[in-house]
């Protein structure tokens, strides 16, 4: 195993008849796993890759805390059949940081102490990265939208709104690389 990812499948190799062959590019790296063709994404994320960022919340697409971006756009991992996703993009929570930091929205999450027990922080996070690309420069009500989606149990709603703004403004002054 390599760094949390699977060892590639061989090419040619034998693949069960419940299995199909599935290739995607994870946090900007090839990934070759071998799924049941109804698996679920967070599941091979969590129990096949080793990745921690997405969250199992509610399981019913509702709470937002297993989002990662698919080719740019927020999913919704605990409903996603792995096996939609050849091909594809796929950025999770441990992807957004580079060589020389965090993202900035990560940044902006810490500075405006936007966690209180941190569980919905990756789909906040996952939901900001998407919106700022989509809106560098959302008022007040946009970022609400935008963030409709995902629920913080603890009720820090107004500093993971701040924390969002405060992402647009390091983005807009350049203070941070957006790596993804």
């Amino acid at each position: 195993m390599r760094a949390g990812l699977p060892e590639p499948i061989p090419k040619g190799a034998p693949v069960s008849p419940q299995d199909q062959a599935l290739s995607f590019t994870l946090n900007g790296r090839p990934v070759t796993a071998a799924i049941d063709r109804h698996r679920l994404f967070l599941d091979l994320l969590r129990d096949e890759l080793g990745l921690r960022g997405p969250k199992y919340g509610c399981g019913r697409a509702q709470c937002g805390a297993c989002t990662v971006l698919v080719d740019g756009q927020p999913a919704r991992a605990c409903v996603l059949r792995a096996a939609r996703l050849e091909g594809r993009e796929v950025v999770t929570l441990e992807g957004l940081a580079g060589d020389d930091g965090l993202h900035p929205v990560q940044q902006a999450f810490v500075a405006r102490q936007a966690a209180q027990c941190g569980y919905c922080l990756n789909g906040m996070v996952m939901s900001a990265v998407a919106l700022l690309r989509a809106n560098p420069a959302p008022s007040r009500e946009e970022i609400r939208q935008g963030m409709r989606d995902n629920l913080c149990r603890c009720g820090t709603h107004k500093e993971i709104i701040e924390a969002v703004e405060r992402a647009a403004e390091i983005l807009a002054a350049g203070e941070g690389t957006a790596h993804v």
